[in-house]
């Protein structure tokens, strides 16, 4: 099953499920010891989507990577990492909500320090990844960034930095 299929799957089940952007619940015990819940409010900003404990921002401005990751940084932030077929197929929906299209889109994987070894931006482990065929092939020896929604299968692609992509940042909550 190649990975377009795979990522298709999970997209219909997501929204199927719908309940990834349901308001978490806490269990809250009251002074006569009895346990109820309690819905917990999004702690995501206005304009930001919660995901997985984290909050994500589609930024349409066309910038370089570089330009791209000091702005996400600007909000507290770093452009998006992507640590599963969910959240790759969570972030495929962003753009196209806010963009009506599958825009090639910066994400914050880099290999610029040391070629071939992939690193997320915001320090955490490059351990998902949904190359596209022949990907990453640093093309001309300078393809250091990571877009996504690349081709026709809408896959990770290793493309110039100074190239101008809109992009998604992605924080904690």
């Amino acid at each position: 099953m190649n990975m377009l299929t795979v990522c298709a799957l999970v997209c219909t089940i997501v929204a199927l499920a719908g309940s990834a952007d349901l308001p978490e619940t806490k269990a809250k015990s009251n002074e006569t010891g009895k346990t109820h819940l309690v819905k917990m409010s999004s702690k995501c900003d206005d304009g930001w989507t919660q995901l997985n404990g984290r909050c994500f921002y589609y930024v349409a401005e066309l910038m370089t990577w570089d330009k791209a990751e000091a702005n996400c940084v600007s909000l507290g932030g770093h452009l998006a990492s992507v640590h599963n077929a969910m959240e790759y197929c969570r972030l495929q929906r962003l753009i196209l909500s806010a963009t009506h299209e599958e825009k090639e889109t910066w994400i914050g994987g880099c290999d610029a320090q040391e070629e071939s070894h992939w690193i997320w931006s915001d320090g955490t482990i490059f351990h998902f990844n949904n190359w596209c065929p022949g990907e990453p092939n640093n093309q001309g020896s300078y393809q250091h960034c990571l877009q996504m929604n690349y081709g026709v299968e809408k896959c990770f692609d290793d493309f110039e930095c100074h190239g101008q992509r809109p992009s998604v940042c992605a924080k904690n909550m």
